[in-house]
C-alpha cells in the first residue's frame, strides 16, 4: 500500500473521529482537520505519521486544537 493511500485512509478516520467528538457535519471535520498543522505533518512524509493510528493523529489535532 503505498503512503498516499494510507495517509488518505488516516485523514478520513480522522475526520469522521472529528465530526462525532464536536458534533459536525463530515464536511465540516473535513474543513477543521484540513485548516490544522496536523493536516500538514500528516502530508509530509518525513514526519512518519503514515505509520500511526488515526486516534494518534486524533489526539495530534485535539492537542493542537487546545493550545488555539
Amino acid at each position: 500500500m503505498s503512503h498516499k493511500l494510507i495517509k488518505a485512509t488516516l485523514a478520513v478516520e480522522t475526520v469522521k473521529l472529528i465530526a462525532k467528538k464536536y458534533g459536525v457535519s463530515p464536511e465540516e471535520a473535513l474543513d477543521m482537520f484540513y485548516k490544522s498543522s496536523t493536516a500538514v505533518s500528516l502530508d509530509d512524509e518525513s514526519t512518519g505519521l503514515y505509520g500511526r493510528s488515526a486516534l494518534y493523529i486524533f489526539s495530534l489535532f485535539e492537542n493542537e486544537k487546545s493550545f488555539s
